[in-house]
């Protein structure tokens, strides 16, 4: 046997073998994905069919009211009653209902609301309110006698507005004489308040007494709210008797009222009664 007719038997051979077997057609990777494809699509597309069937003509949804807005009124400066009124002619009313101090608004009064002028609102929709309670009232402190500064920190804290104003008293100069309106009224926050202040006791010139008798003496003093003190007396024989030698202060001096006053009185030997001259 030769050696090469018997290579070209075994190639043959083998190669039968490869091809036999495959005797069936194998469908192409190309096909196979459009057929899936097409698979897809109609499944996408009887799903789609069926939700639209099912609710535009078996089971329709209703019909979406159209919404009529209404314009919200301005309440401000109602009353409850007028505002149910005005909301009503809009066909709205109101909801919470709340309130608050203020220093203008009249005692019941509507000072804001929620929704705001002008906005809008459904049919049957609601309006919270704000309403005055008026303004805040306190009572004004009384303080008398405090020194000013002190009285002028417990005043504007209290929430009031001050003006001073000074006058001669009786009272130390810078303590309070008096408020206006008086301490304990009740007033309305922010109000102003009219605080004076002592200058202290009004001065007064000393007039010339001496050669004065010691009773006219008394009666001039006491007029201008001065007070007599220690009466020295001076002793003479013949001439002034009773009559006033000297003063302390001396004449034009400037004193407070209720000063003290000292006299030296001409007298015979013994002190006589100056109240009566005896």
């Amino acid at each position: 046997m030769k050696l090469g007719s018997s290579m070209r038997r075994r190639r043959g051979s083998s190669g039968s073998s490869r091809s036999g077997g495959g005797r069936g057609r194998l469908v192409p990777s190309g096909g196979r994905g459009r057929l899936l494809l097409l698979a897809v699509v109609a499944l996408l597309t009887g799903s789609g069919g069926g939700y639209l069937y099912a609710t535009q003509v078996v089971f329709p949804a209703d019909e979406a009211p159209v919404a009529n807005f209404r314009t919200v009124p301005d309440l401000r400066g109602m009353t409850l009653d007028e505002a149910r009124t005005a909301l009503g002619d809009m066909e709205l009313t109101y909801g919470e209902v709340d309130s608050i101090q203020h220093p203008e608004a009249a005692e019941s009064r509507i000072v804001g609301q929620t929704p705001l002028p002008g906005q809008l609102g459904v049919p049957g929709g609601t309006v919270d309110l704000t309403i005055s309670l008026g303004p805040e009232r306190r009572p004004v402190p009384d303080v008398s006698r405090l020194i000013a500064s002190r009285a002028l920190t417990v005043l504007r804290t209290t929430g009031f507005e001050v003006q001073v104003d000074s006058t001669e008293s009786d009272a130390p100069a810078g303590r309070v004489v008096e408020t206006e309106p008086a301490a304990g009224e009740e007033v309305v926050l922010p109000s102003e308040i009219r605080m004076t202040v002592s200058l202290g006791p009004p001065l007064v010139e000393l007039p010339d007494l001496v050669g004065m008798q010691e009773v006219r003496a008394r009666q001039i003093l006491d007029s201008l709210g001065l007070e007599v003190g220690e009466v020295e007396a001076q002793f003479r024989f013949g001439f002034n008797q009773g009559e006033v030698l000297g003063q302390l202060p001396e004449a034009g001096t400037e004193v407070p009222q209720g000063s003290i006053v000292r006299l030296e009185v001409g007298r015979r030997g013994f002190m006589r009664n100056p109240e009566d001259g005896t």
